[in-house]
């Protein structure tokens, strides 16, 4: 049977976990960059679509690239943050399927059949996949700073002119400076966000 993780574990993880804002100047190298896709990954997708995609803006082209996308209020953090991770999905993601899904044969057909199945599909796990992103950037260390303050047309157009690959949301990423923290906000309580059916 699987083992609860330890206090230290929960609070690293959620318990004590922030929405950083602030970042230190210490960059992130390649290899843990690496070391965090080869961690989150293994996160679940439905039918292990994995349609999720990122591109890691490290250098000031890239960020320069990003920087008129960015709502007022975020520029100067993320232009700030040593990582910023574009996370985005991939709307032809079901051409991988017969490798990564080969239990059932006909599953790239079923999406590719059905543009509405195969848009909710990438949106939805794209979006899973992005929340363990930033959950293996907390195992691994690093804060993380989830945005959807930002114009996605102009991201789209900026770093995925073919339209295969379209914005989910940003992220950045870095070694936290808790100086930049707001006080943090409430939680709604158990029984004002869970129905027991």
């Amino acid at each position: 049977m699987t083992q609860s993780l330890d206090s230290s574990a929960l609070d690293q993880l959620f318990l004590a976990a922030r929405t950083y804002n602030k970042f230190t100047t210490e960059p992130v190298s390649d290899d843990l960059l690496k070391q965090l896709y080869d961690l989150y990954k293994w996160g679940p997708t439905s039918m292990n679509t994995q349609p999720g995609r990122v591109v890691f803006v490290r250098s000031v082209e890239g960020k320069e690239r990003l920087k008129p996308a960015l709502m007022p209020n975020n520029v100067e953090k993320t232009m700030a943050a040593p990582v910023v991770a574009i996370v985005a999905f991939d709307s032809a993601f079901y051409e991988h399927m017969p490798t990564q899904f080969p239990a059932n044969p006909g599953a790239r057909d079923m999406f590719a059949n059905n543009a509405g199945l195969s848009a909710e599909t990438a949106s939805r796990n794209s979006a899973l996949q992005g929340a363990y992103l930033i959950m293996a950037a907390r195992a691994l260390g690093l804060a993380a700073g989830p945005m959807s303050g930002f114009n996605p047309a102009a991201v789209n157009e900026a770093f995925f002119p073919d339209g295969r690959l379209k914005v989910n949301f940003l992220i950045n990423l870095g070694w936290g400076d808790p100086s930049g923290n707001r006080p943090r906000g409430p939680r709604l309580a158990f029984e004002d966000s869970v129905v027991m059916a």
